[in-house]
C-alpha cells in the first residue's frame, strides 16, 4: 500500500519535537512512510541553541521508510515555512501529510490520514482530511465534514491546495460581499474574521486563516474524526503565537477511526456542536482560538 509522505515541520522546541516524533513512530504505518522535516533556522541568536538542540534531535531519527532533513539556512517564519514545504511536497508527490512540532498523535492517525486521502482523492469538493477535533463532548459521528479547512494534523491533495489563497485582503472581501462572515465565525460563536483583519495588519503570520478562508470561499469540505486523533501539547505559551489555554485538549483516540463514503456536505450536528463548543468556552476560547489557525509552529 503506497502511503502518503508526511512534513514534519519543527523550530525551536526540542522536548515538543521529541514527543511528536515517538508519537508519529508508534503509529501502524510510520515504516511505511516517507518523513520530511523543515527545520526552520534561528530568527535571532537568542534561538540558536533550541534549534540546534531539535537539529540534534533529528540527527538520530529513525523508524520511517525514508527520513529527509531540511534544514533551512535562512528563518523563512511561521506562513512560509509550511507555505512552501506544502508546495514542495504536493508539487512531488500529489499529496501531503502535515504534522508540526506540538502534535502528539493516535497510533491510528497514518491509517486515518491515508485512508481519507485515498478515500476522497478524486472529490473536488473534499479539499483535506484534518486529524483533530474539539472536545465537544457530543457524541459524534464516526467522520463528518465541516466547510473550509483546517491545521492542527491534515492532509491535502495537490489539486486542493492550489486553491490556497495568500492574499488575506482578497479573502475577506469576498467573505463581506456574499455575506459569510457569520457563518465563517461559527454562528458568531467565535473570531476568525478578527484573525484574518489581524493577518492583514501584520499582527499575526496565520497561513491557517487563510487556508481555512481559501476553502472556505469555495464551499469546500474538510472530513473531520468523531474522536479526535491528535492532541496539542503546545498551547503552554511555548509557541510564538500561542497563549497557554487547556481549552483544547481532550481524549486521543485509543481505537482505529474507520474511514468510508459519507455525504459530501457541511454536517449540521457536527457544526452546532462545534459551534456550541465554542459558546461554552467563552471568553477564554474566544481570546485564544486564533492560536489554533496560528499554525504554533515556533
Amino acid at each position: 500500500m503506497e502511503t502518503a509522505p508526511i512534513a514534519l515541520f519543527v523550530y525551536k522546541r526540542p522536548e515538543h519535537t521529541r514527543q511528536t516524533i515517538a508519537a508519529l513512530r508508534e503509529n501502524l504505518l510510520a515504516a511505511d512512510s516517507d518523513l520530511v522535516v523543515f527545520s526552520d533556522a534561528p530568527r535571532s541568536e537568542v534561538d540558536m541553541s533550541a534549534v540546534a538542540e531539535v537539529r540534534q534531535l533529528l540527527a538520530s531519527l529513525d523508524g520511517f521508510k525514508s527520513i529527509t532533513v531540511i534544514e533551512r539556512t535562512q528563518n523563512l517564519g511561521l506562513a512560509n515555512s509550511i507555505i512552501d514545504g506544502v508546495n514542495m511536497l504536493c508539487s512531488k508527490y500529489g499529496r501531503v501529510i502535515v504534522v508540526e512540532d506540538d502534535l502528539v498523535t493516535s497510533p491510528y492517525f497514518l491509517t486515518y490520514m491515508n485512508d481519507g486521502l485515498r478515500c476522497y482523492e478524486n472529490d473536488d469538493d473534499v479539499v483535506s482530511i484534518h486529524g483533530y477535533i474539539y472536545p465537544t463532548g457530543e457524541k459524534l459521528p464516526e467522520t463528518f465534514f465541516l466547510r473550509g479547512a483546517d491545521c492542527w494534523g491534515w492532509a491535502t491533495w495537490a489539486r486542493a491546495w492550489q486553491h490556497f489563497d495568500a492574499d488575506g485582503a482578497r479573502l475577506l472581501k469576498a467573505l463581506k460581499v456574499q455575506k459569510l462572515t457569520r457563518l465563517f465565525d461559527f454562528d458568531n460563536a467565535t473570531n476568525y474574521v478578527s484573525m484574518l483583519e489581524s493577518q492583514i495588519a501584520g499582527k499575526n503570520d496565520s497561513w491557517a486563516i487563510r487556508w481555512y478562508a481559501s476553502a472556505f470561499l469555495l464551499n469546500k469540505l474538510t472530513l473531520y474524526p468523531g474522536i479526535s486523533l491528535v492532541q496539542n501539547i503546545g498551547t503552554d505559551s511555548s509557541g510564538t503565537h500561542c497563549q497557554a489555554t487547556h481549552a483544547y485538549i481532550g481524549a486521543l483516540s485509543t481505537v482505529p477511526v474507520s474511514v468510508n463514503r459519507i455525504k459530501m456536505e457541511d454536517s449540521l450536528p457536527g457544526r452546532a456542536a462545534v459551534t456550541r463548543y465554542f459558546r461554552s468556552n467563552k471568553p477564554s476560547l474566544w481570546r485564544r482560538v486564533w492560536t489554533r489557525l496560528s499554525g504554533m509552529l515556533a
